[in-house]
């Protein structure tokens, strides 16, 4: 089983070469704006949005242009409310960013919303359309998710990220074929993300290319050395090539790394069963099912096979 290993892209503090923006971007929205991407980095995942929220409100504007009523002179009110809208772009890095810590933070709704108003105000910006879709495959939205990375590659053709989170979702979909040519257009703009090579490891796995699954996950590996997920997948690529001590090797160093990976002890369990070691198979599954016991009845039915397996040879 692999995990959906979704890539996201935070914009950074930057501002379009356009003077007006320049001239109406208040120097205090971009201190919040630049605390915010600290506390990220601290972990203060809400005093992140909370600056974020301040940038948001200092950047915004009434646009009160020559083309507006000129009755509405200096003040604001309620018969102005449709004149009234956000004019300067750094706003929609704002609500982008601001969309992801809360993603993070497990509001797939608040997120999305915050992804919605960044389109808002710059809808031919290719990022908030690959954020909006990690939050909308959360959601269970599949197909909106897929709407939006269409979109997303759409404005821009060389995003990598965006073709490796369209290679993922292909895979959930079942369409291999389709998930390895985006995940190969990926690895052909940037071979420095890891998580295109570990879904292009599962995609190989499919197609029961395992020598070539293997070699994306060492790749994934020497990319990212603490990546869990990528041991597990290529333990699951040893146990398709029958190399179990190999196997229980990655499922191990994937516990080390993630105690919390349910399927790593599935899997490890199931390749100490096809070795004969049943008493330290049934403690992985023992772990697995305190963390996942809708497993069970599945569990069982490749133990079974796992023994048939072992009886075969």
């Amino acid at each position: 089983m692999r995990r959906c290993a979704i890539l996201f892209a935070v914009v950074s503090l930057w501002l379009p070469v356009t003077a007006f923006s320049q001239t109406r971007t208040p120097e205090a929205a971009l201190n919040h704006f630049q605390n915010a991407e600290k506390k990220i980095t601290k972990g203060d995942l809400d005093g992140a949005i909370e600056d974020y929220t301040r940038a948001i409100r200092l950047s915004s504007h009434l646009d009160l242009s020559s083309s507006s009523n000129s009755t509405f002179g200096n003040s604001y009110t309620e018969s102005s409310a449709d004149t009234v809208k956000v004019v300067d772009p750094f706003t929609a890095n704002a609500y982008n960013n601001r969309g992801l810590v809360k993603f993070k933070k497990g509001d797939n709704f608040g997120a999305i919303d915050d992804f919605n108003e960044a389109l808002r105000i710059r809808p031919g910006q290719a990022t908030p359309y690959m954020n909006r879709a990690a939050a909308l495959r959360a959601n269970g939205d599949r197909e909106g998710a897929l709407r939006d990375l269409d979109k997303a590659i759409s404005l821009n053709k060389t995003y990598p990220e965006a073709y490796s989170n369209r290679g993922s979702l292909r895979l959930d979909y079942g369409d291999v074929n389709g998930a390895l040519a985006d995940l190969n257009r990926s690895i052909e703009l940037s071979d420095r993300i890891p998580e295109s090579f570990y879904q292009r490891g599962y995609a190989h796995i499919a197609l029961t290319n395992y020598d070539r699954a293997l070699a994306d996950f060492d790749r994934a590996i020497r990319l990212a050395p603490g990546m869990a997920w990528a041991y597990q997948g290529r333990g699951t690529a040893w146990m398709k090539k029958a190399e179990m001590a190999k196997a229980i090797d990655d499922f191990t160093r994937a516990i080390e790394l993630d105690p919390k990976i349910s399927w790593a002890y599935f899997n490890r369990g199931l390749a100490l069963v096809y070795i004969g070691d049943e008493s330290k198979a049934q403690k992985d599954f023992d772990e697995c099912l305190k963390m996942r016991p809708d497993l069970q009845a599945q569990l069982e039915a490749k133990i079974a096979l796992a023994r048939h397996l072992r009886s075969q040879k």
